[in-house]
């Protein structure tokens, strides 16, 4: 037996070592990009123009986030419409899936395959871009209000499937008939029984949908007109654009000016103001985040 121990542990040792310099060399590869964008939104833009990028600053400035800050009115309320509509939008979308993808899990319900379908079938194919546009403005009357950039997100099909096949390999039959037995209706047993023995399941759900709002630029970009209702991510974009196109101007009395302005560092600078949040928010879903994802992955 100490033999079978010894040899076990001696060929588990060296996995175990490689399997560490693999997920050092993956954490490396993931953290040194962001290292790199925050140290360029601190350095000075003529080194990052003569010099290329660099994760130390030559010279540490804060010219990048000033500039950007310099409209700080318009950031802030792009801010608060951003984290508006992530939290409104997170709750309201991950309750509509749960609600949705609940029912096609029951055994019980007799339209569960027609309804699967229905859900799949929207996966695979949609009406495009017109259609889509005509029936958000002329239909639903979103454009111009801030329901058009949560109204079109909140059902998304890949959700629905994941959260449907969750509710198979993580909530027993039995409690659900031991509950009905009881007296419990399908709203309670769903409210009371089914919601927190699903909660690593809607946490991962929770956390695609943050990330889909808080990245967002394609709705107000579409949907939306008025620069009160500007998301983060699109006045950025907006931001951007007027940079590039006042590097292309060609009067040389302006491009040295132009020089002065920190338009790489500046890009850079938004990018960091753009993920700070979701950064801080990841490490609390993690532990569900994971969970959810490999939970009823391996049975036994």
């Amino acid at each position: 037996m100490k033999k079978k121990s010894r040899s076990r542990t001696s060929i588990s040792a060296p996995a175990n070592a490689v399997l560490i310099v693999l997920f050092s060399l993956m954490m490396v590869m993931c953290i040194y990009p962001v290292l790199l964008v925050l140290g360029i939104s601190f350095s000075d833009e003529r080194d990052v123009l003569i010099n290329g990028y660099s994760m130390i600053p030559q010279h540490f400035t804060t010219d990048a986030y000033r500039f950007i800050f310099k409209w700080s009115g318009t950031i802030l309320n792009s801010y608060g419409v951003t984290l508006l509509v992530t939290v409104v939008g997170t709750v309201c979308s991950t309750f509509l899936v749960a609600l949705f993808a609940y029912p096609l899990s029951r055994r019980e319900f007799s339209f569960r395959k027609q309804f699967s379908f229905f859900a799949l079938f929207t996966m695979l194919f949609n009406g495009g871009m017109v259609p889509w546009y005509i029936v958000c403005v002329k239909f639903l009357h979103l454009n111009n209000t801030i329901f058009a950039l949560i109204v079109p997100y909140l059902m998304n099909a890949f959700y629905v499937m994941i959260m449907r096949t969750f509710y198979q390999t993580t909530i027993p039959d039995a409690i659900v008939e031991s509950a009905r037995i009881d007296g419990c209706g399908d709203f309670r047993i769903f409210r009371t029984i089914v919601l927190p023995l699903a909660l690593p399941g809607l946490a991962t759900i929770g956390l695609f949908n943050t990330l889909a709002f808080w990245n967002d630029y394609y709705l107000p970009l579409m949907l939306v007109t008025d620069q009160n209702l500007y998301n983060l991510q699109y006045m950025l974009y907006k931001l951007l654009v007027s940079l590039s196109i006042l590097e292309q101007i060609p009067s040389t009395s302006f491009s040295m000016e132009a020089m002065k302005l920190p338009g790489e560092t500046a890009r850079m600078a938004m990018c960091i103001l753009s993920i700070g949040p979701i950064i801080i928010a990841y490490p609390f879903f993690q532990k569900y985040f994971i969970k959810g994802l490999t939970i009823g992955s391996v049975k036994g």
